[in-house]
């Protein structure tokens, strides 16, 4: 049947995705032989614990990217392939320390929009360790930076439907599997080189890969050396000058009472933006309002990264039905992130009346920052290094085969940003400021004593000296350390013949643990920082078991059944939970096929969620005192209980004509107990005078907000459907052949119930204000594939539908509760890539194989759609790069 003889979505889904490109690197008689010798092998595929042969049509939603289709979008490492996967919607793949503050130098993968904690990653079948800084939400991801080179991946496998009863937690919205090359005999090397439009942004990669294969086993090594250059938003400014700028500047503004004073010594003359809050002479000699500071020009779009992985695989026989495998990955990473010259002081310090530079002649608040107009960024730094170790034994039976893992990763993440201290800085601006200098017996402005002056007489006649500045300036350091440990076994066996064949059943046992810790330098312990406050140390573990099973049924010529069930035991608040899935594939006639799959899957609170913490500064409305700036530190909550949800899928697969395939989803998710952060402005509005939640200066009932203290709770509900369209056609003419592909998803419902701002249909919304993603409604890959002896090229037509900006109102005013005139849109955006390869090994008839490839990303340098916030684009969905120009020589021996 044609169908039955179709490999398992590769032909169809790779084809839609990237479009198919022609094998240039050597070898191509050798490995069509190979495969057609293969083709009845029974391998294990993403989804299931049961060989099936490679003709096998999984029930469920499965995309394929084989290593040849992520070489022709010209990807450079796997965010560039995520990026481009119209099912993956909300990524943090760029370094905006607006909305991802300290994860720069990571990526991450967003299936469905569920968020990025909510996929499961798998490298060849098996979990990798998630990264111990977690996002600004709390959510603690795997960073698919920190994987294997990218020459060492033979492909990507995505299921697409909820997958915790075959994986368990984390496989909510589907799993990414990456799957290493097997028994590769040779060397390889590869060079890329990439050049963007705007600004220094370059990019330089080399990969090595070696691989031999010998009579009772095989190893590979892989390497990958990676230095990006910074791109910051001066380079490219998409913003307008009021989305980065704020009102807290240097020169600042100073608070006599109730009302703020811009710095009467200076402001648009050293740089800053006066925002008037009255009238010019309201108060003789004095404006009313604001300093204003563009802060965006020093933050970067792309970090200054340099990126060292490694990989090495090796099998060994052990007799001739044991074979065993180990592999181990090294990844070390170095991102520096652009930032202001220093945070906004947000806790209006008291500049005393007789200092030096007062020109008030009373005490004033001062509301700005330490640095601004004229001083170089401070930039964030995050060091990551990841260790994965894994061994396998597999044993072949006479019915079947069993598995028994070993597998330990370990990621340590350091992250250190400058901040103002907050008690050095009272002293110096009192005169006090210094390392050398005794605020007990020192004397005002003497000596090793001296003033910080935060006037704009600070850039004339009265500078600060350095080493009055860096009294007062520390770095927090947070050291991060995740580590997994997963001890698994499973056995899988022929049980009994059916109608179609034989039917196979698997069953296993799983241990893991998983651990998390974060250490804080000792300043932060003593919440010492104005900005970043600090927070206490957190060292916290999971411990889970688990039972699985899994049934294949061919019940049929024509249909096949999947059952699976797993059961897995947390303990504690968190408990235990069994999940099922049943799914099928029916091929109703030779041209088409049904499939379907319902199941009920689980995420598990995290090791952060349960034991960790963090602390922000937010600016709140105290009941008592008004607006205020205060401490909202957020702790773990071990009551917590999994998040659960169902999901459900049917599909068809249709061959009208031979080459023509046509493949349509439609998927829905449906999720409750969302975990979800408090509100510290909720607390504070309805207990102003809790003792154990909102923590005063002075009288504990009645003084001035220092703290509010918020958790984690289970809170919230998603639900999410849409359709996934993937389709090519094969095209044979004397000029070569011909593959147009379209791949599209199109979200139907995206509905979010939150807390604080209730009911949300989502879909096409920005959903800034809630807890849901960026959700634009349809996304689209078109491609135009062509090759023809040595030579090929591809074509892609990328497209992101419109959608609304929660954020902002129509007429680009802040949504401050509502928009009369609805919310503003975000543009519709359409960009186009194109790829051109040869075989220079060919053309020179050379024993080695040069492949040439020269390439660009969004070649006409569209700009993102403008959106009205901080660096003026939707990092969750756009790219701020512009035009990429790249080209790569790959040598095979």
């Amino acid at each position: 049947m044609k169908l039955s003889t179709r490999k398992t979505a590769l032909a169809a889904c790779v084809a839609a995705q990237f479009a198919l490109a022609p094998q240039l690197a050597m070898g191509q008689e050798d490995d069509s032989q190979q495969a057609e010798e293969q083709s009845f092998e029974l391998i294990m595929v993403t989804g299931s614990f049961v060989r099936r042969s490679e003709n096998f049509e999984s029930p469920s939603p499965l995309a394929v990217v084989d290593s040849v289709s992520i070489d022709s979008i010209g990807a450079k490492n796997i965010a560039d392939i995520t990026q481009t996967l119209t099912i993956n919607t909300g990524a943090q793949n760029n370094p905006d320390a607006f909305t991802q503050n300290a994860t720069a130098g990571t990526s991450n993968i967003n299936l469905r929009g569920l968020g990025v904690a909510s996929t499961l990653v798998l490298l060849n079948n098996k979990r990798q360790v998630v990264n111990a800084q977690q996002t600004n939400d709390g959510l603690n991801f795997v960073d698919t930076s920190s994987l294997v080179p990218m020459i060492a991946i033979n492909r990507m496998e995505v299921i697409k439907d909820g997958a915790s009863a075959l994986y368990g937690s984390d496989a909510v919205a589907g799993v990414v599997n990456f799957i290493t090359k097997k028994d590769y005999e040779g060397a390889k090397l590869t060079f890329d080189y990439q050049d963007g439009a705007h600004g220094n942004n370059k990019e330089y990669i080399l990969q090595g890969l070696w691989g031999a294969v010998g009579d009772n086993g095989s190893v590979m090594a892989a390497i990958s050396y990676t230095n990006r250059s910074p791109m910051f938003l001066s380079d490219r400014r998409l913003s307008r000058p009021q989305d980065d700028t704020s009102a807290l500047g240097n020169p600042g503004s100073y608070f006599l009472g109730a009302v703020p004073f811009i710095d009467p010594t200076g402001c648009a003359e050293f740089g800053g933006f006066p925002q008037l809050l009255a009238p010019p002479g309201t108060v003789p000699g004095l404006d009313i309002g604001f300093c204003g500071f563009d802060f965006g020009n020093t933050y970067s779009y792309v970090p200054d990264e340099s990126r060292v992985t490694a990989y090495v695989k090796a099998e060994y026989q052990l007799t001739d039905d044991i074979s065993w495998l180990n592999e181990i990955s090294i990844a070390r990473n170095r991102a520096e992130r652009g930032g202001s010259p220093s945070f906004p002081i947000l806790t209006l310090p008291t500049v005393p009346a007789d200092h030096p530079s007062n020109p008030f002649g009373a005490p004033v608040g001062f509301f700005g920052r330490a640095e601004g107009n004229g001083v170089p960024g401070d930039p964030a730094e995050t060091e990551s290094d990841t260790f994965r170790f894994n061994t396998t034994l597999t044993g072949e039976l006479d019915n079947g085969f069993w598995e028994l893992s070993y597998t330990n990763g370990t990621n340590d993440f350091l992250f250190q940003v400058d901040d103002v201290l907050n008690t050095e800085f009272n002293l110096a601006l009192n005169g006090l400021g210094g390392a050398d200098c005794n605020p007990l017996t020192g004397t005002p402005g003497v000596g090793a004593c001296e003033y910080f002056n935060p006037f704009a007489t600070s850039y004339t006649v009265l500078p600060n000296s350095q080493y009055v500045i860096d009294s007062f300036t520390g770095k927090q350091v947070i050291d991060s350390k995740s580590d997994l440990q997963v001890v698994e076994g499973f056995a899988s066996l022929d049980a009994f013949d059916m109608d179609g064949g034989t039917a196979g059943i698997a069953f296993g046992l799983q241990w893991r643990e998983e651990r998390l810790s974060q250490d804080y330098d000792a300043l932060s312990n003593q919440d010492s920082f104005t900005f970043v406050i600090g927070n206490p140390d957190f060292d916290g573990k999971l411990d889970v078991w688990a039972a699985f099973a899994e049934m294949a049924l061919p019940v049929s010529d024509v249909l096949d059944v999947q059952l699976a069930l797993r059961y897995e035991d947390y303990g504690g608040a968190v408990g235990d939970t069994i999940d099922p899935k049943i799914a099928f594939s029916w091929r109703a006639t030779d041209d088409f096929s049904l499939r379907g799959s319902w199941s009920s899957s689980f995420r598990a609170p995290t090791v952060f969620l349960r034991n960790g913490g963090a602390t922000s500064l937010q600016q709140l409305s105290d009941p008592l005192f008004g607006t205020a700036f205060a401490a909202v530190r957020t702790s773990g909550n071990e009551d917590l209980k999994p998040e659960e949800s169902t999901a459900y899928n049917i599909g068809f697969s249709f061959e009208p004509v031979d080459d023509l395939s046509v493949e349509v989803d439609f998927w829905n998710f449906d999720f409750e107990d969302l975990i979800i952060q408090e509100n510290a402005q909720a607390i504070l509005t309805a207990s102003p005078q809790d003792t154990s939640r909102v923590i005063r200066a002075g009288d504990p009932l009645n003084g001035p907000v220092l703290q509010v203290l918020n958790t984690y709770v289970n809170a919230s509900e998603l639900s999410t459907s849409g359709l996934d369209l993937v389709t090519s056609y094969k095209i044979e003419t004397d000029m070569g052949t011909f593959t147009p592909s379209l791949n599209a998803t199109y979200i139907l419902d995206y509905e979010l119930n939150d807390p604080q701002a209730g009911t949300i249909d989502g879909a096409g919304r920005r959903n800034f204000n809630n807890i849901g993603t960026s959700s634009p409604e349809l996304r689209a890959n078109l491609g135009v594939n062509w090759s023809h002896d040595i030579h090929s090229a591809n074509v892609f037509v990328r497209y992101i539908s419109a959608y609304d900006d929660d954020q902002n109102c129509a007429d680009g005013s802040a949504n401050s509760g509502s928009c009369a005139n609805g919310f503003f849109e975000i543009d519709s955006h359409v960009t186009v890539d194109a790829q051109y390869n040869v075989n220079l090994g060919a053309v020179f008839e050379t024993e080695t194989d040069y492949l040439l490839t020269i390439g660009g990303i969004n070649l006409f340098d569209e700009d993102p759609p403008q959106v009205f916030t901080n660096s003026g684009f939707d990092s969750k969905v756009h790219d701020p790069r512009g035009r990429q120009i790249y080209a790569r020589i790959a040598i095979e021996f």
